[in-house]
């Protein structure tokens, strides 16, 4: 998977709801009804080395009430890098050189480990100096608890909490509310589609975990359960429906033997071969059953 590419993607598209989200101080400075624009990430060739340098992303916004401008420089890093800090400064000043404009950096940590606490800072000192002292703002995913982001409105938020910290046993859980999330702000086709594949391509879930996934699922409100199934891929929507299929029934033939005693093969295998849906008409019609009769004589209507 190409993490970056799915970042820069992610940030870019979604880059207000990003700063919304993170940076509210910063929002508020930016003037939103004037242009943002994407800048040159090509930022300098290193002769030596034979090689491009290029940025992830940076954004020239307004001065909100000003005629002055600045940039926002954000720096996916999908995986630990001792030189990152020196790194960013050095973006840092190639940027201030190009553009001559202030700077906010930002550093988003995607990786799942280590989990130690990323430097945010580069610095040069003498013990009668401070020649240097550069600081940059860090997101580190693996730090944010995800239910700490559940009700926010904010696609960003909803995408992210993919790779934020989360429980092995709650990934089923996560994936659902961010599909729930997703289906309740009802974006643009592109938008859904970019989020959605970002989640898509962070949570998928093991034969056990889409299980589990099921139950969760048959707890929401009919009509978050229809939006939420329409953003799942076919695989999911089969994978959901087998896993509330197989819960239902086990509910169903609880109930039944509780009335009738052990059924017979043949009727657990028609009860086998029904779908949810039937399932669930049964669940309803059997309070009204008096005898196994009765339960026969439904299977075959049915």
């Amino acid at each position: 998977m190409d993490h970056d590419a799915l970042f820069k993607e992610l940030i870019g598209t979604l880059f207000l709801d990003f700063i919304d989200l993170f940076f509210p101080n910063i929002s508020a400075q930016i003037d939103r009804s004037s242009e943002i624009i994407r800048m040159n990430q090509e930022i300098f060739t290193d002769i030596t080395q034979r090689k491009k340098h290029i940025v992830d992303l940076v954004m020239r916004v307004k001065v909100k009430d000003q005629e002055t401008f600045f940039l926002i420089h954000i720096e996916n890093q999908a995986k630990r890098d001792p030189d990152f800090s020196w790194r960013m400064f050095n973006y840092y000043s190639r940027l201030l050189q190009e553009y001559r404009l202030p700077i906010y950096p930002i550093a988003v940590f995607s990786y799942d480990q280590p989990f130690d606490r990323e430097a945010t800072k580069f610095g040069v000192a003498f013990p009668d100096l401070n020649a240097l002292r550069f600081e940059f703002k860090a997101i580190q995913l693996n730090h944010l608890p995800w239910r700490r982001f559940i009700n926010k409105d904010n696609p960003v938020a909803c995408a992210l909490m993919a790779k934020m910290r989360i429980a092995e046993k709650d990934r089923p859980r996560v994936k659902l509310e961010c599909l729930r999330m997703l289906a309740k702000m009802q974006l643009d086709p592109a938008r859904t589609t970019l989020v959605g594949t970002f989640i898509e391509s962070y949570l998928r879930l093991s034969p056990d975990e889409t299980a589990r996934f099921s139950r969760d699922f048959a707890r929401l409100e009919e009509s978050e359960k229809e939006a939420t199934m329409e953003l799942m891929t076919s695989w999911e929507r089969k994978g959901l429906e087998q896993g509330l299929a197989a819960g239902t029934e086990r509910i169903v033939l609880r109930l039944l033997r509780h009335r009738f005693g052990e059924l017979p093969s043949p009727v657990l295998s028609q009860i086998d071969r029904l779908n949810v849906d039937q399932l669930g008409d049964l669940s309803e019609a059997l309070l009204d059953f008096n005898s196994a009769s009765d339960l026969d004589q439904w299977l075959a209507a049915h």
